[in-house]
């Protein structure tokens, strides 16, 4: 696996990381604040994955350049910070010497390796998933304790297989949420009131019209036209006390009440449907990515 310096990794590079340029950033050891030295350089893979950071140990060691694992820091922007996990200041004296005239192959890599594998140097064991094909053995480093053989294979090797040396730690590589509101519809019911239906009584003064008929006597007296005719004495009947008879009849009105149906009234409800609109101000979280000039990859 081939090493790129950052900057011949990628010639724009502007030395900017962050907004800030990690070179000249200071190391110092975590938990003590024990300044460790600078960083010199970024070490990249062909994907352009940062793999180690270049620490110059020339304030206190005249020229002596090691190497730190990317998962073995921790980056603090704000202060231009870069502190070393599980890493002392007399740790990092004793380190493999990175010569940057030199190429960065291979067996000087599990050289480093190595050293961090050591539980000295570990925060935690990690399991490795690579098969044991071959053994290769590891140099020791004056003053430093290392482990007597390595279980990975050089062709097969692969930085993700040691998450603890490469990955970056959980504090420089969280997961950062974003949020969105939006609107939630939902229906209360009320009672907006009630209706009463019900009867009462009216009293109203009703005329009716009634035909009636009435009789009465008409007497006429009219003067015949044979009178003047002299009549037998035969035909002549006088009788005293004879008398005519007639009955006269008249209608009165006879008005009586009766009940009937006039109409009926059924009372029931319907429901009306109709859409009520609503507006309100949402708002949304949207990512902003602030690294000049370097090499980010989105999922």
């Amino acid at each position: 696996m081939v090493l790129y310096k950052l900057q011949e990794f990628d010639p724009d590079y502007s030395n900017t990381f962050e907004g800030k340029d990690i070179k000249g950033f200071a190391v110092y050891t975590e938990g003590t604040d024990e300044k460790i030295g600078n960083v010199n350089d970024v070490l990249v893979d062909d994907e352009g994955h940062f793999r180690y950071l270049v620490v110059d140990l020339g304030f206190w060691i005249f020229g002596k350049k090691v190497l730190l694992p990317i998962g073995r820091t921790r980056i603090e922007y704000n202060t231009d910070r870069v502190y070393a996990i599980a890493l002392t200041r007399e740790q990092a004296e004793n380190l493999p010497e990175y010569n940057e005239r030199l190429t960065t192959d291979y067996d000087y890599e599990e050289r480093v390796r190595g050293v961090y594998r050591n539980p000295e140097y570990r925060t935690a064991p990690v399991e490795s998933s690579v098969p044991v094909e071959s053994s290769i053995p590891v140099e020791s480093s004056p003053g430093v304790a290392t482990t007597t053989t390595s279980t990975y294979n050089r062709d097969t090797y692969n930085y993700e297989h040691e998450p603890d040396l490469f990955n970056l730690n959980e504090q420089n590589h969280q997961t950062l949420r974003l949020y969105e509101e939006r609107l939630i519809a939902n229906k209360q019911r009320r009672k907006m009131g009630e209706v009463t239906v019900g009867k009462h009584v009216e009293t109203d003064t009703a005329r009716v019209s009634i035909p009636v008929e009435r009789e009465h006597v008409i007497i006429e007296r009219v003067t015949p036209d044979d009178a003047g005719r002299t009549v037998s004495s035969s035909e002549a009947n006088f009788r005293e006390g004879e008398v005519t008879r007639m009955e006269i009849y008249e209608e009165t009105p006879e008005v009586r009440k009766e009940a009937f149906v006039r109409e009926e009234v059924r009372v029931k409800k319907v429901v009306d449907r109709d859409n009520v609109e609503s507006q309100e101000t949402v708002r949304r979280e949207e990512l902003d990515v602030n690294s000049p000039n370097l090499p980010i990859q989105e999922r």
